[in-house]
């Protein structure tokens, strides 16, 4: 039992530091002994863990969209009313990951510009991309919108439009922009 333990806390040192420099230094900027030094384990340690670099990164991209997915639902309940209300609000998880840690973009859109196609990475990263459109889906169907799939898609473009502008102008506007935008498409739904 005290064994597990200590496997746990370490496949978390693990993931955390892993999480911080992939997210700012991007998938392929970061070296398994850049993630061993951030993680004070040593390197077997590691290798017990996730056996090889792709393995980590798929743990990484795992944890993390089911981190964002709650982010974004709890930013879309923190507005409660309906459904539409919850499309527009759910851009406060953006502006919020904003002032935690400053704009490095979207950990998905990164690790599928630098992903091969056949990647583990590259298809963790469209799975969270049909979750979080299946999501949004649900939330425009029930917000009344006539074409719910086309509104979730153009959401979806809003979400991945500001994260990617905010990276690349380091601007927190965008977001409020994005925001807006989606208050617009969402305005004719009931």
């Amino acid at each position: 039992m005290v064994t597990r333990f200590r496997k746990t806390k370490s496949e978390e040192r693990i993931l955390a530091a892993a999480a911080e420099l992939f997210y700012a230094n991007g998938l392929r900027g970061v070296g398994i002994d850049q993630v061993i030094a951030a993680s004070g384990v040593a390197k077997s340690t590691l290798y017990v863990h996730f056996r090889t670099k792709e393995e980590l990164v798929a743990a990484y991209l795992r944890r993390t969209d089911d981190s964002w997915m709650a982010q974004l639902q709890a930013a879309a309940a923190r507005a409660g009313g309906g459904a539409c209300e919850q499309l527009v609000a759910l851009f406060d998880a953006l502006a919020d990951a904003f002032d935690r840690h400053g704009f490095f973009g979207c950990p998905f859109v990164s690790a599928a510009v630098e992903a091969d196609l056949d990647s583990q990475a590259r298809a963790i990263t469209v799975q969270h991309t049909q979750r979080r459109q299946a999501w949004l889906a649900e939330l425009s169907e029930k917000a009344g919108a006539a074409a719910p799939d086309a509104l979730a898609r153009q959401i979806g473009l809003l979400i991945d439009g500001a994260l990617t502008s905010g990276r690349l102008l380091q601007d927190r506007t965008v977001v409020s922009e994005a925001k807006s935008a989606a208050r617009l498409l969402v305005a004719g739904c009931t």
